[in-house]
C-alpha cells in the first residue's frame, strides 16, 4: 500500500519523501521553479478555481462545506482515478502544498480521500 505524506513546498526535501507531487493549481509564491524538487505537478487534482476562491473568502466558517465540496469534485473527476493509478506504483508519495495552515488545507483533504480509496 502507498504511504501518503504531506509537506509544505517551503520545507526541505527529505530522503524519505519518495515520489513528490505538487498538488497546487497555482505555482507557490516565492519559490523558483529550479529550487523546488518535485516529480510531478498534478494541477488537475487540486480544487477548482471557483472553489479555491470561495473558501479563501472565509476559510474558517466555510471549512466543513469546502471539505465536502472538494471531496465531491474528487469523486466526480476522471483526473482522480488517473492520479491514483499513477501513484499506486510508489511506496511513498509526498503531496506538496503551499498553504500556510497545516490543519486546514486541500492537501490534507486529498490525503484523507486517497487513503480511503487506497486502503
Amino acid at each position: 500500500m502507498v504511504q501518503v505524506k504531506l509537506k509544505r513546498v517551503y520545507e526541505n526535501t527529505g530522503s524519505g519523501d519518495g515520489f513528490r507531487v505538487l498538488v497546487d493549481r497555482l505555482w507557490p509564491r516565492g519559490v523558483k521553479k529550479d529550487n523546488l524538487h518535485y516529480d510531478w505537478w498534478a494541477k488537475e487534482i487540486s480544487p477548482s478555481p471557483e472553489l479555491r476562491k470561495w473558501v479563501h473568502e472565509d476559510p474558517i466558517s466555510r471549512w466543513d462545506d469546502f471539505t465536502a465540496l472538494y471531496r465531491k469534485e474528487l469523486s466526480e473527476s476522471g483526473a482522480t482515478m488517473d492520479f491514483i493509478e499513477k501513484i499506486k506504483k510508489y511506496d511513498v508519495v509526498t503531496l506538496l502544498y503551499a498553504a500556510k495552515d497545516p490543519a486546514r488545507n486541500h492537501a490534507m483533504i486529498l490525503k484523507s480521500y486517497l487513503m480511503e480509496i487506497l486502503s
